[in-house]
């Protein structure tokens, strides 16, 4: 609210000054344009005037689809809105489209092969099976040389414990299990860090879900600065799905949003809704993130950045609550940003 004229001109928006008359004018233009895409109601506030929210205000209980690229992106990146959406009474279904396990080391799967083990061996009569399983699982393990895909078995336990991680992180922020899906989609499972291109079968199990739910919310992970790409091609297959979907009659009361946050953040000029946390709020996230143990301490693929990814999370939220606070706006414990995609 503080800029001249002279502050304009001097970046070269001189014309700006001609468009608008003053620079006032243009203040409070960006201003109240900023100023509106701030809600504490990502699912619509009811029975209010949404005229200039960023959400609308019926239905007042919307259904709402979270997709989630690995089993973890949708509390990194969205755990405060996807917390709120909860506690405002919406319908929330999670749907976690890879299973992530070739991010989980293989120590992990030996813990839980030796856990199950124990825990045949103490309720059950006949141990020789578990004790086999786990015999096989150290095998295989020992066997893998450097670069080599994991045996089916060593892929299918690193893709439970990130199943199990991601059902706990949903218990706790309050949605029940049958509102959980887990789309394995098929892209993905190759066992190795190259994945398949995504085809007709990936992007038909999104629709079937999108057709069952019939949601008028969809949040999506447009975060591409993912290392090994999974997001971008998560997110065109959504973007494939929703094209075959949108003359569908009720695709037009549905919303797309989408999220960033464990690999980049979006600028302050793409944001179209902002939904500020508390101090309580940040903590519960946090507390959401660190139900994916497997993920704490040392990522697998952490990319460049050798923070945690809870750390990044926070760090970014509060980056965002800060340049609002800069450019004249109330002060946040931290944000979480939207773009939305129209169809």
């Amino acid at each position: 609210m503080k800029l001249t004229a002279r502050d304009y001109s001097d970046h070269g928006m001189g014309d700006l000054i001609i468009e608008n008359d003053t620079a006032y004018n243009i203040n409070i233009k960006i201003f109240n344009k900023l100023q509106h895409t701030i809600t504490g109601w990502p699912g619509g506030k009811p029975d209010v005037d949404d005229t200039y929210r960023p959400e609308r205000a019926l239905p007042a209980k919307k259904k709402v689809i979270i997709f989630s690229p690995h089993p973890d992106d949708d509390v990194i990146s969205m755990g405060g809105t996807f917390l709120r959406l909860v506690d405002q009474g919406h319908e929330v279904h999670v749907a976690y489209q890879t299973s992530g396990n070739i991010a989980v080391f293989d120590e992990e799967v030996v813990r839980f092969a030796d856990f199950y083990v124990d825990l045949k061996n103490n309720y059950e009569d006949q141990p020789a099976k578990a004790n086999s399983l786990y015999k096989k699982v150290l095998q295989a393990i020992s066997d893998k040389k450097s670069g080599e895909i994991d045996t089916d078995i060593v892929q299918n336990i690193k893709s439970l414990i990130r199943r199990g991680e991601a059902k706990a992180a949903c218990r706790y922020v309050g949605i029940p299990d049958e509102h959980v899906h887990f789309l394995d989609m098929p892209f993905y499972e190759t066992g190795a860090i190259e994945k398949n291109p995504i085809g007709d079968a990936d992007i038909e199990i999104i629709t079937e879900l999108i057709t069952a739910i019939k949601p008028d919310q969809i949040y999506a992970a447009g975060d591409l600065s993912d290392p090994h790409g999974t997001h971008r091609v998560c997110l065109d297959a959504i973007f494939k799905s929703i094209e075959s979907l949108k003359k569908s009659s009720f695709m037009s009361n549905c919303w797309l949003w989408l999220y960033r946050g464990a690999w980049q953040e979006w600028s302050v000029e793409e944001i179209e809704m902002a939904v500020p946390l508390s101090p309580s709020e940040v903590l519960r996230k946090k507390k959401a993130i660190f139900k994916h143990q497997s993920q704490k301490d040392t990522a697998v693929f952490p990319g460049s950045d050798e923070r945690e990814f809870w750390q990044r999370a926070a760090d970014r939220n509060q980056e965002t609550a800060n340049r609002y606070h800069q450019l004249g706006l109330a002060e946040y414990e931290a944000i979480e940003a939207f773009k939305r995609y129209y169809f």
